[in-house]
């Protein structure tokens, strides 16, 4: 691509109108994301033409962006046939029933967030633990009155903090890729921001539930749900088996995509075998979902949903966010953003803090995970090398924000996802999710405070620097 590097000035003015007309779509308008957008597009294309860039290259640079979400839009479409198959085969419904019949009301938020956790940490995948377990704690607790986007908070928190740490996560081995680093080496520093955060969520979870927990529905209200789960499903403690299969498919480490969409055949299998369902049936809940006619509200509405139909939404915003992303990288505007914030740090603490910040700024601009990693790890890095810190100090930043902070991007891929899946607005969940707000913050403590800072001698840095080129 043959154009020239924008200013400053320049470079600042898709994000402005982005930032602008998103948060004029969602709090005045309620229109959504896509407006937003695409009015980033546009903005990014004219600041393109400008620079000198032909259309063909900016076109290019579109096709370019979207094709790394490829994967995952791909994911997300099985995601949705899994929901629905275990929806129609009974698995969700059970996780459900057990959950109300067992779960204390007062550590029903912290534990939503414990139990999500573990999942996601076995998993290495926040979107699969959101879209099974997450799903179940939603219709737990609107079976026992806690507010839906407090549940979500827990949920997605739960969910971030398995991810960030599991090493079967793909951010989690991108980061210490992009700066030359060992993966468990990566996973273990992280330790030092990742536990206190998730600790303190927890923490929090639990003086924030019981406020609702003297509230909780009555007995009357949760035996009513119980008795309607077991009036629409074959409800049995065998059908924990698939959950287990899928932890165990993970724990194998079998290829993300053939491993989900045999998890939705088995699904598929199980509703015809256990619930005396179709094949008709099956094949209707894997493209638009299941639909619930219990005549009990909350349960209608909960476990109504799912199906390849229900990611349409959630998938269109990727394409056109990761398409924002590829002409903003390639027309130079996140190199001029990260450059002139690099020339403005002058400390450890402020390196930690521009770090962060201009990960923040990547992924309010291209609600992605990866761009949010990438970018600020191979613009910061030189950096790094000047104060004499170790990559690890930069790869934990970048995850800080751009794997988990990123939730509090209400466009960003993982809220919209979520979203998605509960049928709660990010703009409700996003204040609850402590952890995404937590693991940023500690990060920027660190760097003031020289606490959890590892240093090791400038000479080194040569080595690790030809490393991290090497595997980009």
């Amino acid at each position: 691509m043959n154009g020239k590097e924008p200013n400053i000035g320049l470079a600042l003015v898709p994000l402005v109108i982005l930032i602008g007309a998103a948060a004029m779509s969602i709090f005045v308008w309620d229109a959504g994301m896509f407006i937003p957008l695409i009015s980033g597009i546009a903005a990014a294309s004219l600041i393109g033409k400008i620079l000198g860039y032909q259309w063909r290259d900016l076109q290019g640079a579109l096709s370019d962006g979207v094709s790394k979400a490829l994967p995952a839009v791909f994911i997300l479409f099985i995601i949705g046939t899994i929901i629905g198959t275990w929806i129609l085969s009974g698995v969700i419904p059970t996780l459900i029933y057990y959950g109300l019949a067992m779960i204390n009301p007062n550590f029903f938020v912290p534990l939503v967030c414990f139990i999500t956790g573990i999942v996601a940490l076995v998993l290495g995948s926040s979107f699969t633990s959101i879209a099974t377990v997450g799903l179940a704690f939603i219709a737990i607790g609107q079976g026992m009155d806690f507010p839906l986007p407090l549940v979500a908070g827990a949920v997605i928190s739960g969910a971030f903090f398995g991810d960030k740490l599991s090493p079967l996560s793909d951010t989690t081995n991108v980061a210490p890729a992009m700066v030359g680093e060992d993966l468990f080496a990566h996973v273990r520093y992280m330790l030092w921001d990742t536990i206190p955060a998730f600790v303190i969520s927890l923490l929090l979870y639990w003086i924030v539930g019981l406020n609702y927990a003297t509230s909780t529905a009555s007995v009357s209200e949760i035996n009513e749900m119980m008795q309607g789960l077991d009036a629409l499903f074959v409800i049995h403690p065998l059908l924990f088996a698939i959950p287990v299969f899928t932890f165990f498919l993970m724990l194998k480490q079998y290829p993300a995509i053939p491993s989900l969409v045999l998890i939705a055949v088995i699904g598929g299998i199980t509703a015809i075998l256990v619930q005396g369902s179709n094949i008709t049936q099956v094949v209707q809940a894997m493209t638009a979902g299941y639909q619930a006619e219990s005549g009990i509200e909350a349960i209608d509405s909960l476990l109504s949903r799912g199906g390849i139909n229900s990611m349409l939404n959630t998938i269109g915003l990727i394409i056109i966010a990761t398409a924002l992303g590829g002409v903003l990288e390639s027309t130079g505007v996140f190199k001029v953003i990260v450059n002139t914030i690099v020339a403005r740090v002058h400390s450890t603490g402020s390196l930690i803090l521009s770090t962060v910040l201009s990960t923040f700024v990547v992924a309010f601009a291209s609600g992605a995970q990866f761009l949010a990693i990438i970018l600020p790890a191979r613009g910061f890095l030189k950096s790094y090398k000047n104060f004499a810190l170790s990559p690890l100090n930069l790869s934990r930043s970048v995850e800080a924000a751009g794997t988990v902070g990123i939730n509090l991007v209400p466009w960003g891929v993982p809220a919209v996802f979520a979203a998605g899946v509960f049928g709660v607005p990010a703009t409700e969940f996003i204040p609850f999710i402590f952890f995404a707000f937590l693991v940023p913050l500690i990060n920027i403590v660190y760097g003031y405070t020289g606490f959890a800072i590892k240093r090791i001698p400038a000479t080194n840095y040569e080595k690790k620097e030809g490393m991290a080129r090497n595997v980009y």
